[in-house]
């Protein structure tokens, strides 16, 4: 995810959108402990989007 597109949304859509990743987390979290995730990089690129979406919330709510 980039963080042009990112900056475009508004605070609601980006809390909409870190739920989901939160979500898609909890998922990849539980696929690892299965031994069902083959490709255990999806994890840091989702925890690196997480961080992106809460910075630009702490971004817009200081403004």
């Amino acid at each position: 995810m980039k963080t042009n597109e990112l900056r475009q949304k508004n605070e609601t859509e980006l809390q909409v959108e870190l739920a989901a990743l939160l979500k898609a987390q909890f998922g990849l979290r539980m696929q690892q402990a299965t031994q069902q995730l083959s490709n255990t990089s999806q994890i840091g690129k989702v925890r690196r989007d997480i961080a992106r979406v809460r910075t630009l919330i702490r971004e817009k709510a200081a403004q």
